[in-house]
This record gives C-alpha cells, structure tokens and sequence, in this order.
C-alpha cells in the first residue's frame, strides 16, 4: 500500500506493472477498487498507476473544500513526483474532468475520456427556481429567528431535491461536490493536443451522449465510440470490450 503525501494529508496509490505508464483517474463517488478487472489485465502489459482522490477510497479527505483546480495541482504534483513519462491518461467521469482541465500542461501522450464529466448540463428554469429556492430557505435557517421552524423543511427539501452523489457525500465532500460540478470546460477542449479516444454508453444519463458528441467536435484529434445498451459505466459493464479497444489505442 503506497501513499502520497500532499498538503499534510495521505493520498492513497498503486502502481503496478512495466511498460508504457497508465494513469486512472476514477469518477466522482468511487475509487481505485472499481478498476481492479482494468488494472489487473493493464498491469500485465503496461507499467500502471491508479490513485484515489482525497476524499475517496483510502485517501484523506482535502484540508478545505478543494476546486477543480486544486484536484488538478494534485495529479500534476503526483504524474511529476512519480516521473511519470510517454503517458496515457485514463479518465473516467469526474476523472475525465479532471484530465481534461490538466490539458495545458502538455503532461500525457494520449488521453482516455471514459463517460466524461466537463460540460455543463443546460438546465430548465424550475431547477434555478429550486437551487436558488433551497439557498434562500438555508440562508434563513441560520438566523436565530428561524433555525428551530425551517430546520425540518431544510432537511425535507435537501432530500427531495440533492443528487444521490451529494446525497452520499461527507459535510466536506457536500461542499467540493458543489464548487467542482458545474465548472463548464469546454473552452478547455481545443487546448488538448493529444489523440483522444472517448468511450461512451449510448445509456448514460450522468454524462449523455450528446455531451461526448460537443466534446468530440471541438478536441482537435478525438475519436468516439459507442457501447450500445451501456450507462455510466462502460469499463464495468463491458470489460472485455472496453480492455480490447483501450489497449489497441495506448499499443506497445
């Protein structure tokens, strides 16, 4: 069991393996372990490297509500810590959100987008209207006056309304979920000299594909492929197929 230490916190890592470098970054509420099938066959021809991020997994949670830019200093710090050279990024979800706004800094060769995370969801105005409802109601909650007679409808509308993922997350987690979630990354897209190839579910509902396709269109070398009757999670769902392409696209 290895550990990073940044910002007097633990990052929890494995790496494993020769060969070309492999580095997963995992989606938003997992970890390392649901790569395990992925790892273990990678592993076999390639050197690869897996991290839990702070807050998930065997990691420490971040010492403050951590921004998108913040998760990125990490990996940047780890890849560099590491040496990690002539890499492939696989980035799945959050993960993907993560290597795509890392994009600048030219550090991997090639890059995975796995069910990405990055742009922005175009919402309806009754999810406005329930956003900025809820902060309202909350703002009111902590005056004195208040706190005892909303403190039931807070908690009432925090659970109709919050995502699973907010839903599940730590009082620390709940606070970078809501600073990392909506930061729209398209402007980052051009930026990624890389070839890209991009893995979707034709089924997923966190990231749809419509997403995959604005994506493809503005990444300078990107190709997109379909997994039919697949959600969010291309790599568990279909791992044999997932573990066939991947490796036809890193080679060696």
């Amino acid at each position: 069991m290895s550990f990073y230490d940044y910002k007097s916190k633990k990052v929890h890592y494995i790496q494993r393996g020769h060969g070309k470098s492999v580095l997963i970054l995992h989606g938003w509420g997992t970890s390392i372990e649901s790569f395990n099938r992925i790892i273990e066959d990678l592993s076999a021809h390639y050197q690869v490297t897996a991290l839990d991020f702070p807050g998930f997994g065997l990691s420490d949670e971040p010492i403050e509500p951590f921004s998108l830019s913040q998760y990125t200093e990490l990996v940047e710090t780890f890849i560099s810590h590491l040496g990690l050279k002539n890499l492939t990024v696989i980035g799945h979800s959050f993960g993907g959100r993560v290597a795509i706004k890392l994009s600048p800094k030219h550090l991997y060769d090639k890059l995975i987008l796995v069910n990405s995370a990055g742009i922005k969801p175009k919402r309806k105005p009754n999810y406005y209207f329930k956003v900025y409802g809820f902060k309202g109601i909350r703002s009111l909650g902590k005056l004195p006056i208040f706190s005892y007679i909303l403190a039931e409808p807070i908690r009432a509308y925090s659970e109709k309304y919050s995502s699973q993922d907010y839903k599940q997350a730590s009082p620390m987690m709940k606070m970078v979920l809501s600073k990392v979630v909506n930061e729209d990354l398209k402007s980052y897209l051009p930026q990624i000299a890389s070839p890209t190839l991009m893995i979707w579910g034709d089924q997923d509902t966190a990231t749809p594909l419509q997403d995959a396709q604005l994506m493809s269109s503005l990444i300078p070398d990107a190709g997109l492929v379909v997994f039919e009757g697949a959600g969010h999670f291309t790599y568990l769902e279909q791992p044999n197929r997932f573990l066939t392409i991947i490796k036809t696209f890193i080679g060696g």
